[in-house]
């Protein structure tokens, strides 16, 4: 019987994606760049910012000698933020301890910063030809589903890398089989809707088999995901706003935000200590986290009277920005709608 790798590098070859930027390349950086950038987001939204990103920064060396502040403009609006800082750690050691060459052990690939198993096994399979595995959220669905795998715990978790090393035993080519199986997943064995008719394992699939494909993989039972509430003051001087620079620890990590207040108090609070500023409600949205809703309320700050403020409202770690530059700066996705909101109302009489 054809084994399970080989009937899936077939299928790559003849159906599988071949258009993609980071596909027929050996340049671990490029790898290793789309795989981080693949975490946790999809392909159609990933290309354009891998496409800037190679543009800005073409080596690893290039990376390691620019600055955070340099590298987080080129992430921002994909989320999860913390991957950009561990990227830009990354590089710099392996600039300053491997010379600006990536390791080609899966072991010490995993010792740097911000990859995992999974991504250090996609590095050396696709660049230095080794037989590892990966295990991301595709490659699970088509695992649970093929050889009827039940459960969502870390010892479900550690069966099916079990099988992923088993799988590889006595294999070549394993770049290709491993980008077989994310195409599979991505077109074929979809979460919802698997096209079966199409795949290459149906035969032996047990999901198929015994009309399963719906219950797995079987999933967590859902969180109730708690929300939280923030006030962004949303300050305008002629055509300034002020932006503050967040912690490095935390959501949106070293980004640019709106200076936030926790509740109508504090901003009851702040007006006050403000006599020259007035408040206008911008439309409350909610922004999802993993981990919790957020609920923001924007709110458009104006002044009665005029007088030179910049350095009166100036907070901690902030500074003002030209309006009409904002598309440059690093910000999270919900303070560039709160800005685009911003410009959509034209033109401000704002002092």
């Amino acid at each position: 019987m054809t084994s399970f790798v080989k009937r899936i590098q077939a299928w790559q070859q003849t159906s599988g994606r071949h258009h993609l930027p980071w596909q027929g390349t050996k340049d671990p950086y490029k790898v290793w760049l789309s795989e981080i950038m693949l975490q946790q987001t999809q392909v159609s939204t990933v290309i354009d910012y891998y496409h800037r990103f190679l543009e800005r920064f073409p080596t690893v060396l290039s990376l390691a000698q620019a600055s955070q502040a340099e590298v987080m403009p080129y992430w921002a609006g994909l989320g999860y933020y913390a991957r950009a800082r561990n990227l830009h750690k990354c590089a710099q050691v392996i600039a300053q301890q491997y010379q600006g060459q990536f390791p080609s052990s899966p072991k010490d690939l995993q010792a740097l910063p911000g990859i995992g198993e999974s991504t250090a096994n996609a590095i050396a399979a696709f660049c230095f030809d080794a037989i590892t595995p990966i295990m991301d959220g595709n490659v699970k669905r088509i695992f649970t589903r093929f050889y009827g795998i039940e459960g969502y715990d870390s010892q479900t978790n550690k069966r099916l890398w079990e099988q992923a090393y088993q799988n590889v035993i006595g294999e070549k080519n394993i770049g290709q089989y491993n980008q077989g199986l994310m195409d599979l997943g991505s077109t074929i064995c979809t979460r919802t809707k698997p096209i079966c008719t199409s795949c290459p394992l149906q035969k032996d699939c047990f999901a198929f088999k015994h009309h399963k494909q719906a219950e797995l993989p079987q999933k967590k039972p859902k969180k109730i995901i708690p929300q939280k509430e923030t006030i962004m003051l949303v300050l305008q001087v002629g055509n300034s706003i002020l932006l503050q620079q967040r912690p490095e620890k935390g959501i949106w990590g070293g980004l640019l935000s709106l200076p936030e207040l926790s509740n109508t108090a504090e901003m009851e609070k702040w007006l006050a200590l403000h006599p020259s500023a007035t408040a206008s409600p911008m439309a409350s949205f909610e922004h999802i986290f993993s981990h919790y809703r957020l609920l923001i309320h924007p709110i458009l700050i104006q002044f009665t009277r005029s007088h030179t403020v910049q350095e009166s409202f100036l907070v901690e770690n902030s500074q003002w920005y030209p309006l009409a530059n904002t598309d440059q700066l690093a910000l999270p996705s919900p303070v560039m709608k709160i800005i685009e909101g911003l410009k959509g109302m034209g033109t401000l009489r704002l002092f």
